[in-house]
């Protein structure tokens, strides 16, 4: 166990090293996807999104005329909208045709040949406030539109492709001079570059090109409450190739991306989170001592499974209380401190064996139907709880990775899957006990007693499968109903559920004396009543005796 929570700690210790909050720096390497998801973030008035692109290479021997590069900011209502929007895999959004689309959308299209960036905004996004740093608004917009050339030469133009500075870089003249015609594969000779000029509703900017890497950086600043919404930036990696054909671009980028709203770096979603895990922890904390006086005040009735019940409700509320201080750092300096997210971690995946062990013991009925695991329970046991502890380690990683890396997706999927297969085995055992209790009530002649567990087991079984469908289900649809700013009411929701289920879980697993599911009939004080304990061989024929005079329990050989 110490070996095994050495490597957990060393695992996370690594993640964490890429993590960066919401001051994202994401590197890729050989990238070959056509759309990269870079950020998503809730604005409020004042808020400011600051994109820097310090590296882009190319690693591709296809013309440059044939590959359309570029950023979109999009903005929609709610995350789910955003999450799950279906692409249009044949259709480039950088090419796409908007005119009687009404998509709030800007576009960033560079121009390869002319080292130029294209900007256009639509819908809502036309009031949007967006500079370039060193650039000056409508920089060559007016010149592109007019067909002038006076004034290339101030601060903020770049020259058009036939009047470049004759002092211009070796490097540009040696980049330039192979672009300046291109050839056509089918007929083997040279063609003119044609020189593309932006249109009336389109901004030009200047794309910088230094030791082979393309080099551009934005502003976006939220201006007024019309503005306000839920952003995403993408990258966008287009070739336009023959019908049918699909070549992949390989390319090598960095980007530094910062958003924030007022003196936060939280998405407006996100902001109420550390005051709402903070509140949570102190919840769960109050019953987890509740709960442990219950165990002191009627100890001779309380079982193992009880104080696991209480390590478990421990163990959630320092978790909750990690994760409002991890968010609080992140609101304040953009970044988690390494410390704590990695005590938030180890928590997390402490409190989800747990939760995943005592869900298994309950519903196999260990320590109020039978004191023996079968071999059927043990098999649900090295399933389940493998598969909780990566279903953990991929929440952990997508927390510690950046949005726009291909693994993000990947670990994103197989958390999804791994908690659904978890959140399914673990009704197994609870089905298992109802049928076991069903049999018995009709064999052993203990059919009050029996059939007063088995309603506990059907309660318990109706409660999992209502936390499972809340948490999974009704609080994932809150994402596409729920408007930018009310995002965080599903945390609200998931954290409540889970509240909720352990008090009720406690409430009918309690150590009282009154417990009608925990004590035998009281019809005849003088009455021995049996209890199976188990369906093994091993234990076959041994009873348990329970007097309701004295309250003490022994065993007996029921062939005697």
């Amino acid at each position: 166990m110490a070996a095994g929570g050495a490597r957990i700690g060393v695992l996370v210790c690594l993640l964490l090293a890429g993590a960066s909050g919401r001051i994202h720096h994401l590197t890729l390497k050989g990238d070959t996807r056509s759309k990269v998801h870079l950020n998503t973030f809730g604005f409020y008035t004042n808020g400011t999104l600051a994109v820097n692109l310090t590296s882009l290479r190319l690693k591709t021997v296809i013309a440059i005329e044939k590959i359309t590069i570029g950023f979109t900011l999009s903005k929609t209502k709610t995350d789910g909208v955003s999450a799950y929007t279906v692409d249009e895999s044949n259709m480039c959004l950088l090419e796409k045709n908007y005119n009687s689309s009404g998509e709030s959308i800007t576009l960033f299209r560079f121009d390869l040949k002319q080292n130029k960036v294209f900007m256009k905004k639509l819908g809502q996004q036309k009031k949007l406030s967006i500079s370039v740093p060193g650039e000056g608004k409508n920089s060559e917009n007016e010149v592109a539109a007019n067909g002038k050339k006076d004034g290339d030469q101030a601060k903020g133009k770049v020259p058009q492709g036939g009047d470049r500075k004759e002092n211009d870089s070796k490097i540009r003249k040696k980049r330039e001079a192979p672009q300046s015609q291109s050839k056509d594969p089918a007929k083997g000779k040279a063609e003119p570059v044609k020189e593309v000029k932006a249109e009336k509703s389109e901004e030009v900017f200047k794309l910088s090109y230094v030791n082979g890497s393309f080099i551009f950086n934005f502003f976006v600043k939220i201006l007024s409450p019309a503005e306000e919404g839920l952003y995403t930036l993408s990258f966008h990696n287009c070739y336009k190739g023959a019908p049918g054909i699909k070549s992949p671009v390989a390319f090598d980028m960095t980007i530094e991306i910062m958003a924030q709203n007022f003196r936060n770096y939280l998405s407006a979603g996100e902001i109420p989170l550390p005051l709402l895990y903070m509140v949570m922890s102190g919840f769960f904390f109050t019953a987890a001592l509740f709960w442990v006086y219950l165990l002191l005040k009627h100890r001779y009735s309380v079982f193992k499974i009880h104080w696991l019940m209480a390590a478990l409700a421990f163990t959630k509320s320092i978790s909750v209380l990690f994760h409002a201080i991890n968010y609080y750092f992140i609101a304040l300096k953009g970044s988690a401190i390494e410390g704590w997210a990695v005590m938030y971690y180890i928590t997390h995946l402490l409190k989800g064996a747990l939760l995943f062990i005592t869900l298994a013991l309950i519903g196999t009925g260990w320590a109020f139907v039978k004191y023996i695991l079968s071999d059927k329970d043990k098999k649900i046991f090295m399933i389940v709880i493998p598969l909780q502890v990566l279903a953990n380690t991929a929440y952990i990683i997508i927390e510690s990775t950046e949005e726009g890396t291909s693994e993000y997706a990947l670990w994103k999927e197989i958390l999804f899957l791994v908690d659904l297969i978890c959140c399914g085995a673990i009704l197994f055992p609870v089905v298992w006990s109802i049928r076991h209790l069903q049999e018995a009530s009709s064999t052993d002649g203990k059919a009050a007693m029996n059939l007063a567990k088995l309603k506990l087991f059907r309660h318990f079984y109706v409660m999992i499968v209502c936390y499972i469908y809340f948490t999974r289900i009704i609080a994932i649809l809150l994402k596409f109903t729920v408007p930018f700013q009310w995002q965080w009411m599903y945390n609200f929701l998931v954290e409540v559920s889970t509240l909720v289920f352990f008090v009720l879980t406690g409430y009918k697993f309690r150590p009282a004396s009154n417990n009608p599911y925990l004590q035998l009939s009281q019809d005849d004080e003088e009455v021995t009543m049996d209890e199976v304990l188990t369906e093994s061989g091993l234990l076959e024929g041994v009873t348990k005796v329970k007097k309701t005079s004295n309250g003490r329990e022994q065993m007996r050989d029921s062939s005697v």
